[in-house]
């Protein structure tokens, strides 16, 4: 059963307050002397019990039923949206709520114990809109990010190209200057939500000199869905989260005025890289979900299943799997929510995002993993939502920049920390 109006206007009212502040979003009265806080507001408790409800009473019951249909949960995002839990992080001045990173993040998590299929399809809002929240002008900020409090619109990062994932540089799509316009050519690839988007960031290379830096050799812009020139390609038929839209972009002499460029020629590749600071704590986020709902199924199973004449969770091989399953949970949760904090105290938190990134995303594959041994034989059936936990848990080791790329940024920022 749906919240009623009246939760629905108070929550939504309190998270308003609650993110006017970057600093509120963890504090408790004498935060300031504590430093960091594990003790979330009256108000997080709030949306966060919101988003919990929401993820047990509307996600879950259709979860497996969207797993096998392939459809995208439409209906459930624009329940999500009526009730703000997602495109949380837009500015207040543009219709938002403005919440904070860390806010976002613990709605995030209880999305994803749910179905990460879902969250992710609601999550790749945050990312599409990140370059234009970080770097947009106030008249692209106020006609992208407002029509999405308008209605439940959705957007796209169009980054990845069949040549260049991991390696952002190596991006052939163009975009030619001519007049007024750009003019691209290229190809995308594995873009979330790229059928369903109302508008896409689109990072092109406008300079054709291969030794020109990536620095200085891409542009990002904003480009109308619509626009002439788009072709939408088939959904893919993914191994997990796989009512998530996923689909290569075609772009033929897509044009796309000056006015939507974002800062200026030549910054693309910058503002490409800064939203991974804001975006990578929501995955972590949401890989911390899919765990969290491997360690409670694999428990309930474990004081439910008996063999030997008593329950599995007795048995020593099996309570000793809970409490890695339980650990692992803990410390990722620590993870992104200090990975959070880091970016709204205003701090490059490059390192923290990349450990929270990799951490939870490893952890969620073998928690998930886990959960599948505890179920035994039944864990390998589709009837049991473990076998499904596990196969949407492996993208979070791919998607916004790999394991072993958070691996190379971690001991780029350790490695930096000694030389400086």
């Amino acid at each position: 059963m749906l919240l009623n109006k009246f939760l629905k206007a108070s929550v939504r009212s309190g998270i308003r307050l609650q993110g006017s502040s970057a600093a509120a979003s963890v504090a408790t009265p004498n935060a300031a002397s504590l430093g960091f806080s594990f003790e979330l507001s009256d108000q997080q408790k709030e949306f966060q019990q919101l988003a919990r409800r929401f993820a047990r009473e509307e996600i879950v019951p259709v979860a497996a039923a969207y797993d096998r249909s392939g459809e995208y949960p439409f209906p459930i995002i624009t329940k999500a949206w009526e009730l703000g839990l997602m495109n949380g992080h837009i500015p207040q001045k543009y219709g938002g709520m403005g919440l904070s990173i860390f806010d976002n993040c613990l709605i995030t998590e209880e999305l994803a114990y749910g179905c990460t299929g879902v969250q992710t399809a609601i999550e790749a809002n945050s990312l599409g809109q990140m370059p234009v929240i970080i770097a947009g002008s106030e008249a692209q900020k106020s006609k992208y990010l407002g029509r999405m409090m308008e209605e439940p619109l959705m957007c796209a990062y169009c980054v990845t190209e069949p040549g260049a994932g991991s390696d952002v540089a190596s991006i052939k799509t163009r975009a030619v200057k001519m007049g007024d316009e750009y003019v691209v050519n290229g190809q995308k690839m594995w873009i979330t939500n790229g059928g369903k988007a109302n508008w896409y960031f689109l990072l092109a290379r406008t300079n054709a000199d291969p030794k020109c830096s990536a620095g200085k050799a891409f542009t990002g812009f904003i480009v109308e869905a619509d626009t002439p020139g788009i072709q939408i390609g088939r959904k893919e038929l993914n191994m997990g989260q796989r009512c998530s839209d996923t689909r290569g972009i075609t772009f033929e002499d897509v044009r796309i005025p000056k006015e939507n460029v974002l800062i200026a020629e030549g910054s693309g590749f910058k503002i490409a890289m800064g939203a991974f600071d804001n975006t990578r704590p929501p995955v972590a986020a949401g890989a911390t979900g899919l765990a969290q709902r491997a360690l409670e199924e694999a428990t309930k199973y474990a004081l439910e299943r008996k063999t030997f004449g008593k329950v599995i969770a007795e048995h020593q091989a099996v309570s000793f799997i809970l409490a890695e399953m339980a650990m692992k949970v803990e410390l990722a949760r620590m993870a992104y929510q200090r990975s959070a904090w880091e970016v709204d105290q205003g701090r490059k938190n490059t390192y923290y995002a990349s450990i929270a990134k990799a951490f939870a995303g490893d952890i969620a594959n073998q928690v998930a993993s886990d959960a599948v041994q505890v179920f035994g034989g039944n864990g390998f059936n589709s009837d049991y939502p473990v076998e499904k936990l596990m196969r949407d848990a492996k993208i979070y080791q791919i998607y916004e920049g790999t394991a072993q790329i958070q691996r190379m940024i971690i001991a780029r920022e350790h490695l930096g920390r000694f030389k400086n």
